[in-house]
């Protein structure tokens, strides 16, 4: 159980792809509040911006604008992604070398036409799981492959990597000790053929070097959080505690997104909105 007393070190990891609304603001409060409870907290602020065909300047911007708006402080100086490829690159060479990574060449047609051919694809939260087919190459014609020049990302070889790991597991501050079951994601990708790395080292790479003892993200992405777990024990990093949240909705019940214009903050504040308003309306008034 956690220590309620500890001094938390929490982070909000926004994508500048597109403007913050009530979603990212629940986050934001919620961890900036756990850091402060206790003396000696520590709330950090990362932008992912691996991903440089969606993420824009501007958006990283808007994002500081309307953090400040709000009245939150962060630890300076913050964590920029793209400043630290080198850091991912020197995570995903520790994994290779425990043999448990191989190049897939695949295609999204490949993937799709093979999972069409199957009669009983497996299936995980997100929809059917890549079905192994590069992982059935021999090494030397992987080899070839890629000193053609042909493009790869790098799968795990999920089974493997659980054999090699043993039972793993790790606490929700909702949801209590849990079991980690990382094959519900399959063989996940780890280095994206156009980036190098993915969300999945990039985060947990991060959190680690930036000493993150609370994670708090969406409950979108809880199942990814059984993965992470798993490359925390491969790379033999320290492991935090995690906050799910729920997903905040429109009034439609759709959740919420980036393309919700009219709930971000950009546009709350065009309607003069106060930033009190907009604690009150995520969750948090004051």
């Amino acid at each position: 159980m956690p220590d309620s007393a500890r001094p938390e070190t929490t982070r909000f990891a926004p994508s500048p792809s597109g403007r913050l609304h009530l979603g990212h603001v629940h986050s934001a409060l919620f961890s900036t509040r756990a850091a402060r409870r206790e003396a000696g907290g520590r709330f950090l602020l990362r932008i992912e911006d691996i991903d440089s065909a969606r993420c824009w300047p501007e958006f990283e911007a808007a994002i500081l604008e309307d953090l400040a708006w709000l009245g939150l402080e962060w630890e300076q100086p913050l964590r920029r992604q793209s400043d630290h490829l080198d850091d991912y690159a020197e995570g995903l060479e520790r994994l290779k070398e425990t043999g448990l990574l191989y190049p897939c060449c695949c295609t999204r047609r490949d993937i799709q036409e093979e999972i069409a051919r199957a009669a009983a694809a497996p299936h995980g939260p997100d929809g059917p799981l890549y079905p192994g087919i590069c992982r059935r190459l021999g090494e030397e014609e992987a080899a070839e492959r890629i000193a053609a020049g042909e493009a790869h990302a790098w799968r795990i070889d999920i089974e493997e990597a659980q054999r090699q790991t043993g039972p793993l597991t790790w606490h929700d501050r909702g949801r209590g000790d849990l079991t980690a079951e990382p094959g519900l994601l399959g063989d996940a990708v780890l280095a994206r053929k156009d980036i190098g790395t993915s969300y999945h080292l990039a985060v947990t790479l991060d959190d680690a070097r930036q000493e993150i003892t609370l994670v708090t993200r969406g409950e979108d992405l809880f199942h990814a959080t059984h993965l992470h777990r798993l490359l925390q024990d491969l790379l033999d990093l320290p492991v935090p505690e995690w906050h799910h949240h729920g997903l905040l909705a429109d009034e439609q019940g759709q959740r919420l997104a980036k393309r919700h214009d009219a709930l971000s903050l950009a546009a709350l504040r065009e309607q003069g909105r106060s930033p009190a308003e907009v604690r009150a309306m995520a969750g948090f008034p004051d």
